[in-house]
């Protein structure tokens, strides 16, 4: 394969993280086209692969100018198909897109095709996957990265045939879990502007708990699925205990609630896994929480520290509702800092090399990384290429 040269046409290619996968793999590309509208996206890719040769618009993009394709990739926009939009679907015109792939495939025939998409409504998923002819495979990113983002991939990469209509499925397996955490990805040293100020952090705090015994957290308790009994991520970069927060508007009275209309009050809610959540351009999913740990010595309430400075449930997953919102209010008084994450730990956790966004503002950054791919995760699937 390292001998080959690939003509590759990446549709939606964003800031290229396709190519960066390629390139960590050590494959060859020939010539790789890239459709692609936003200029700050343009910038980051022309930056790091000079050779890129953009060719704007997907609608513009015409199979019988382009030559033999061998890889056609993309991530079409999926706002109309994400459990979190609207739920508007095929009849989103971003989602409408993804017909865009459907066509350069048919004009290319590529020799290899892999689209992602986000998870979404079973029927929906197989009116893709009609189109493709073949199923999706699943893989959340928390395998090969410290963020939990599960996306669907439809690809003939290692394709087979399964069920008794001669369906196809790829055949690539599940990877192997790397065990990173956000511990792995934080930065040593962050620059204040990333830090609430100390008002605002008060105002979430006091909200969280006047809102304790009205529900406020959403908490997710472990079950057989989990990872670990951990409830914080050890000791992070910069000594201290750290865990990721959203801060989310909620109706107070009952946080469960996601109808629309109910008035609501941002409230903190914790994950416990030592991931992030799925990282998107509303930075404020992915708050970190650092606690302090001189205070932490103090603290002793349903929680334990153990010898490898890791905070556990004292009764592991059995521990009562009531107890488990408690300790959770306690850990909220320990916090010294609640921040951002910075540009630089959003890369790390779509596995992009660091600096590789920074010649855009923090707010483009943030944006791209969002919407872009968790780099190991194309590369894994790309390993399985046969040339």
């Amino acid at each position: 394969m390292q001998n080959i040269s690939i003509t590759v046409l990446s549709l939606f290619d964003g800031m290229s993280c396709g190519q960066i996968a390629l390139n960590k793999l050590g494959i060859k590309v020939k010539q790789y086209y890239a459709s692609e509208i936003d200029k700050y996206a343009m910038q980051v890719t022309q930056h790091n692969f000079p050779d890129t040769i953009q060719l704007g618009d997907v609608r513009n993009v015409h199979g019988k100018d382009l030559p033999k394709i061998d890889l056609l990739i993309g991530g079409s926009p999926c706002q109309g198909f994400s459990f979190a939009g609207k739920g508007l679907n095929f009849n989103d015109p971003r989602s409408a897109l993804f017909f865009e792939f459907v066509r350069l495939m048919k004009e290319t025939q590529p020799t290899y095709f892999m689209l992602e998409n986000v998870k979404m409504k079973k029927e929906h998923e197989l009116v893709i996957s009609q189109y493709m002819n073949v199923a999706p495979i699943e893989i959340n990113s928390a395998l090969l990265s410290a963020q939990n983002r599960v996306r669907l991939y439809w690809t003939n990469i290692n394709q087979k045939p399964y069920g008794l209509f001669g369906d196809m499925i790829s055949d690539i397996p599940q990877p192997k879990d790397k065990g990173i955490l956000l511990k792995d990805i934080l930065e040593t040293e962050v620059a204040d502007k990333f830090y609430l100020s100390s008002k605002m952090l008060k105002y979430v705090l006091d909200k969280n708990e006047s809102n304790k015994e009205k529900n406020g957290f959403n908490y997710n308790f472990g079950n057989e699925n989990s990872k670990t009994n951990t409830i914080l991520s050890r000791y992070g970069k910069d000594g201290k205990q750290c865990l990721i927060v959203a801060s989310r508007g909620r109706n107070p009275e009952n946080p469960k609630s996601r109808q629309s209309g109910l008035e609501t009050e941002q409230m903190l809610e914790p994950r416990f896994d030592g991931k992030t959540n799925c990282i998107t351009s509303v930075q404020k999913d992915n708050l970190v929480m650092q606690l302090n740990h001189n205070q932490q010595k103090k603290f002793n309430p349903n929680i334990n520290a153990d010898k490898a400075n890791t905070l556990t449930l004292a009764q592991g997953r059995a521990g009562s509702s009531e107890e488990y919102m408690d300790a959770v209010s306690k850990i909220a008084k320990l916090t010294s800092r609640i921040r951002r994450l910075t540009p630089t730990e959003c890369e790390r956790l779509q596995t992009v090399p660091d600096g590789y966004t920074s010649t855009v503002s923090d707010t483009q950054r943030y944006r791209m990384l969002g919407n872009g791919w968790t780099v190991d995760v194309i590369a894994y699937i790309f390993s399985f290429l046969k040339m």
